[in-house]
């Protein structure tokens, strides 16, 4: 069944939005300095499908959802448009195992945190046919904020990468890029991923939950030059990315400064869809 089209009044209203936060995009990457541009995803929501056509006529490629049932249908949706399949989508999981379905063209997973979770994709991936023609992009969720509500797996720092190759103390974040790297063939370990918390990212001063994310990434590539099983992959990942490994971080209320401070990759949604409306919503 088609997507119907979005009203001419929506449609400019979500261009106007996409181009306000493209341009802060842009102005902060230049305040950055030298650099690949960010890429932004778009999070659409809940939002109808007639948005993401409206968003991707007007030439958006990436869009993320947090819930794999919503991205499922709107995948649907979009492969009966031959134009509006092209889309590349990002899941962030809002839990811990789900049921895979195959979703055409889906870019990445931002919210890995186990061992378990990486086996189960793997598994999976391993099973469809026809096979991806890619390894499925992996961000590893970083709680940099230690907040309990989060999830996430806790920050390294220079003196926890130290310790690392102790096997007396192993790093669950260090064991879990290990893994991805030597077990998982249909994964491609592409960056870490954090939420900043409230109280940071509205602060006047850098953010630290942003500085200890990019503290993770330099600490687990040490860690990983380390290791004879890897080093010849963190090569790889050196040439693949800026840093080694992408970093996301960023949504609407921080991205400016998330990409002042080092972000590959923003993830916006409120300041260009709208308000989120209830999940259980008639």
């Amino acid at each position: 069944m088609p997507v119907e089209p979005a009203t001419a009044e929506r449609a400019e209203e979500l261009v106007h939005n996409y181009e306000d936060i493209a341009n802060q995009v842009s102005q902060a990457t230049q305040r950055r300095g030298p650099g690949t541009q960010p890429r932004l995803v778009v999070v659409t929501k809940l939002k109808p499908s007639s948005d993401i056509k409206a968003l991707y006529d007007h030439g958006v490629r990436h869009c993320g959802e947090n819930y794999p049932q919503e991205l499922e249908a709107k995948a649907k949706e979009a492969s009966h448009a031959p134009r509006l399949g092209k889309r590349s989508w990002t899941l962030r999981l809002t839990c811990g195992p789900f049921l895979w379905r195959p979703i055409p063209n889906l870019f990445a997973i931002e919210t890995l945190t186990s061992v378990k979770a990486a086996n189960h994709l793997e598994s999976t991936l391993s099973s469809l046919s026809p096979p991806r023609s890619t390894p499925l992009n992996i961000f590893i969720q970083i709680n940099t904020s230690g907040e309990e509500q989060k999830a996430g797996l806790p920050a390294l720092s220079a003196a926890s990468d130290s310790d690392s190759s102790s096997s007396s103390s192993p790093n669950e974040v260090v064991d879990v890029a290990v893994h991805i790297l030597t077990q998982c063939p249909h994964l491609r370990l592409r960056g870490l991923m954090t939420i900043g918390s409230f109280d940071s990212s509205t602060s006047a001063h850098p953010n630290p939950d942003f500085e200890r994310l990019k503290e993770t990434r330099t600490a687990l590539l040490s860690a990983l030059r380390g290791r004879d099983d890897v080093k010849d992959r963190v090569a790889e990942l050196e040439h693949e990315a800026e840093g080694g490994l992408e970093l996301s971080m960023g949504m609407s209320n921080d991205f400016v400064e998330a990409i002042e401070q080092g972000s590959t990759n923003v993830r916006v949604g409120s300041s260009i869809m709208g308000a989120r409306p209830p999940r259980h919503a008639t």
